[in-house]
């Protein structure tokens, strides 16, 4: 094996696992912010097109799609971790 790094092995795989962590944590916001779009916020909110409605509705998909992407995050590695074991 001349010529193969771990190091070098090691940082290829973590980029890549950062990249597939960016792009998990973006769909499921963009989920969570597509899921939010049905539910009714005029009946519980006084002027639900306000500014401070919509930043309500943007925190609100940033949250939710938090723990949904962690979730998916940790099963996956998890999933590669136990693979590991046999």
């Amino acid at each position: 094996m001349a010529g193969t790094d771990p190091w070098n092995e090691a940082a290829k795989y973590a980029s890549i696992m950062t990249m597939v962590d960016i792009i998990v944590y973006i769909l499921c916001i963009g989920i969570a912010w597509w899921a939010l779009q049905s539910f009714r916020f005029d009946v519980l909110l006084k002027s639900p097109r306000s500014g401070r409605a919509i930043a309500l509705q943007v925190l609100l998909s940033i949250a939710i799609g938090h723990l949904v992407a962690s979730f998916f995050i940790q099963y996956l590695g998890l999933s590669m971790g136990f693979s590991k074991m046999f």
